[in-house]
């Protein structure tokens, strides 16, 4: 199940929530007078982990998280790089299952937007 994680504040970045659990991370940022902005949801954390990321000025971008540890003595920070399909269906089915215990409004609108992504890219 997605649960709120402790988060630190960062000097001059929009305001932030992130829930996570073993197959997700979804971090959510915040507007003046917490109107959402974007957000991103990483997804199949153990496996090849990808992020579907969607902001209003931005819109949807699709990614791969690339950890950067080719070695196992480096720590390196991970990057995002293009990446190809988004399986829908999957990440919906498991979003619905692990995200009851969210707020409604970020469970919808997550919802929303990956449905809105489906569609622009079936289009």
């Amino acid at each position: 199940m997605l649960t709120d994680q402790p988060i630190r504040p960062v000097a001059h970045d929009l305001d932030r929530c992130w829930f996570s659990d073993d197959y997700f991370d979804l971090i959510v940022w915040y507007e003046s007078e917490d109107q959402i902005h974007g957000f991103q949801l990483c997804y199949d954390k153990t496996g090849r982990e990808r992020a579907l990321t969607w902001s209003h000025e931005r819109g949807f971008l699709h990614t791969a998280v690339d950890s950067g540890e080719s070695m196992p003595t480096a720590n390196r920070t991970p990057v995002l790089v293009a990446d190809g399909a988004f399986p829908f269906e999957q990440v919906r089915c498991e979003f619905t299952t692990r995200s009851s215990l969210l707020p409604a409004e970020i469970r919808e609108m997550v919802l929303a937007r990956v449905r809105d992504y489906e569609n622009s890219q079936r289009a």
